[in-house]
């Protein structure tokens, strides 16, 4: 683990005691060069080295280079792992069996992605079990967030000579709840630099007929619209930055840009099929991504201003394109929205890949 990283990282930079906990850097590569750096602080995916058309090898994911500046970074979610609960809660608020749950409120007057202290703010237990594989465990306790039940989860990361980054989830809880993962990976597909270049370009398509709109806070308005005619279809792949400043779209300017929710075309719940591709012109580097999930939050990265990242990198507005597998927001007010509740003697599934290429 000492010899010299592609990416530049050092292990020892992520190395820290966290209340007791250790954090590290772990790596993992496949037998085309390829390699992704992970620590156990949130889950985050600090580098993955992949190369251009003409070889060159670039990090593709926005991240830090360093335990610290992970730890206390202008965009807490940068490229982490999200729980319990990916995407918005209305108010922060939810019933079930009658009892109304409180959860954090950090998101206007929404809980957003499990909180200030959610999964991505934890340090997890890691197991290295080969140069292609990471697990990652963690056992959140009773009402963490305001999150009914003891919820365990454990994530698997797997580098295949595919080039695939493969992401299992498994978790079981002791009482009914609500779960919602995902993974926030920031990707830059020309590189990350300083500064990183605008991601609009990019020649987007997105496997869905329907998406979901939000209302002025972010929060889903209980219908599901039709892609077709507006800015949000990527059916026929074209540039994300097409439309992106179209501020006559309510739905444009509700998210400041893209931040929504797609539902995914699906012969059957739960099936293991194409989401979304997203080609980068000039490297010729690509992305693909598939999910058991439902829907996948696109978010067109459109809040950052510069701030610094990994190696000197900044990471300004539009910057990197975000494909998050997941439920839907707010499901836990939405009954007719696919179920986030889990139960015990049930287990908590997720399988999504995000798959790199070349296009020459």
């Amino acid at each position: 683990m000492n010899e010299a990283l592609i990416s530049g990282l050092r292990r020892e930079d992520f190395q820290a005691d966290i209340k007791g906990k250790q954090t590290d850097l772990f790596v993992l590569s496949n037998e085309n060069g390829m390699e992704v750096c992970i620590t156990n602080y949130g889950g985050a995916i600090v580098a993955i080295m992949t190369p251009d058309k003409n070889g060159q090898m670039a990090n593709v994911i926005q991240g830090h280079d360093n335990i610290q500046s992970c730890i206390n970074s202008p965009e807490p979610f940068l490229s982490t792992l999200i729980g319990r609960y990916g995407n918005r809660i209305c108010k922060g608020r939810f019933t079930m069996n009658g009892k109304e749950y409180s959860l954090a409120i950090n998101n206007g007057p929404n809980h957003l992605h499990g909180g200030p202290t959610g999964f991505h703010a934890r340090v997890w237990e890691a197991e290295q079990i080969n140069d292609k594989e990471l697990v990652l465990r963690y056992v959140s306790p009773y009402y963490e967030e305001g999150f009914p039940g003891e919820l365990s989860m454990v994530v698997r990361y797997t580098l295949s000579d595919d080039n695939e980054i493969i992401i299992d989830y498994r978790g079981v809880t002791n009482k009914k709840t609500v779960v919602n993962m995902t993974s926030h990976g920031f990707f830059s597909l020309a590189g990350i630099a300083s500064p990183t270049p605008s991601a609009m370009n990019n020649i987007c398509q997105i496997n869905a007929d329907f998406y979901i709109p939000i209302d002025e806070n972010s929060i889903p308005t209980g219908e599901i619209l039709k892609v077709e005619g507006t800015p949000f279809d990527f059916r026929t792949p074209h540039a994300v930055g097409d439309m992106i400043d179209m501020t006559d779209n309510e739905q444009i300017k509700n998210g400041a840009g893209y931040d929504h929710c797609y539902v995914l075309n699906k012969r059957e719940p739960g099936e293991l099929s194409f989401a979304a591709k997203i080609t980068e012109p000039d490297s010729g580097r690509t992305m693909e991504v598939y999910t058991t999930e439902p829907g996948v939050q696109f978010y067109s990265d459109n809040w950052a201003d510069g701030y610094p990242g990994s190696k000197g990198a900044t990471f300004g507005k539009r910057s990197a394109l975000c494909f998050e597998a997941q439920h839907f927001p707010d499901s836990p007010n939405r009954p007719y929205f696919p179920s986030v509740i889990l139960k015990p003697g049930e287990v908590y599934l997720q399988r999504t890949i995000y798959k790199f290429g070349v296009e020459k």
